[in-house]
């Protein structure tokens, strides 16, 4: 049986299921480490025993993502420096500023939070909101990462379902702990 004609793709042609917009897979990396991150933080926070103090526990969340970040970026630097030589470069600055995405991701968090600052809810509903925030992004962003790597869509919401569990695991633990 002859080929059809739109069965055959030129070289120089780009896929139906590619995505116009790629993750870079370091910014995939950070992002998905500080969803992850950020849920653990914020499931910390929630004592059922002790006073509830959102603004504190808003600002250790932020300050310890801002350090995690650093301290990421700065690891690789220390692996870069040994492997080549020594001397500070602007490439080494941006290895630390590429772990960007790993305080952005913990910024829904950190706003969810600053809403039981600000009194619109308790901090333990502001900690089930996060949570759940974070898994549902999660789940967003292993199913982006699968379709922009080509896969159909029930692929991808196997990927999404599967970084999802990490969040579910972490509400699970949360729940059993406290």
């Amino acid at each position: 049986m002859p080929e059809r004609a739109d069965d055959v793709r030129r070289g120089d042609a780009v896929p139906r299921l590619t995505l116009r917009h790629r993750p870079p897979e370091q910014a995939l990396f950070s992002g998905i480490y500080g969803l992850v991150l950020a849920s653990a933080l914020v499931a910390a926070l929630d004592s059922t025993g002790g006073k509830a103090d959102p603004g504190p526990d808003t600002l250790w969340v932020l300050l310890t993502a801002l350090a995690a970040g650093a301290a990421h970026g700065y690891a690789h630097v220390i692996a870069q420096r040994a492997s080549v030589d020594g001397a500070v470069t602007v490439s080494r600055l941006r290895l630390v500023l590429a772990e960007w995405p790993l305080v952005a991701a913990a910024l829904p968090a950190v706003a969810i939070l600053l809403a039981a600052v600000a009194g619109w809810w308790a901090e333990a509903t502001a900690v089930d909101a996060a949570l759940l925030f974070n898994t549902v992004a999660l789940f967003g962003a292993g199913a982006w990462a699968a379709r922009a790597a080509g896969h159909g869509w029930p692929s991808s919401c196997r990927a999404g379902a599967l970084d999802m569990l990490i969040g579910l695991v972490i509400i699970a633990a949360n729940a059993l702990i406290k």
